[in-house]
């Protein structure tokens, strides 16, 4: 038996995420470098096309998307278009700046997460998560901006 707690499948996903994002990051700060922001963000949207409906095939999770709902297709169109905003911002920043300087600031979402996920979707993060977001929003500020 170990003397560890089995962590949550999200958890896993989510770390999993963020390792992904940040070599995202870095491999997208190296590949900008004689390339327009826009252009590079153009093409790894093209690349995540390609990538990501052959994952799905893949692990045998395709199913027709033409049988969701409106409501669905609604909310999930308009997560794309904030995700195509993001990638945009983001690789205008990192071709600006240091990636090390630009992911801490980026990930200022986490803390505007909590506040919409606490205002629209009734999520009550405890008092000790808040002291972490904003310690984690803190810290983000202080290291951009300390350069």
């Amino acid at each position: 038996m170990s003397p560890f707690p089995a962590l949550p499948l999200w958890f896993t996903w989510a770390f999993l995420s963020a390792i992904f994002a940040s070599a995202s990051a870095v491999l997208g700060k190296v590949g900008l470098e004689n390339i327009e922001a826009d252009l590079a963000t153009l093409i790894r949207t093209v690349v995540v096309s390609i990538f990501l409906p052959l994952l799905i095939i893949a692990t045998g999770k395709w199913s027709n998307p033409f049988e969701l709902s409106q409501q669905t297709w609604v909310f999930i169109t308009l997560s794309g278009i904030a995700s195509g905003l993001s990638s945009f911002c983001f690789f205008r920043a990192l071709k600006q700046g240091d990636a090390s300087l630009v992911v801490p600031i980026d990930r200022l979402s986490l803390l505007l997460v909590a506040l919409i996920g606490f205002t629209f979707l009734g999520e009550r993060p405890s008092a000790t998560s808040w002291t972490g977001l904003l310690l984690i929003a803190g810290g983000g500020l202080l290291l951009s901006l300390a350069e």
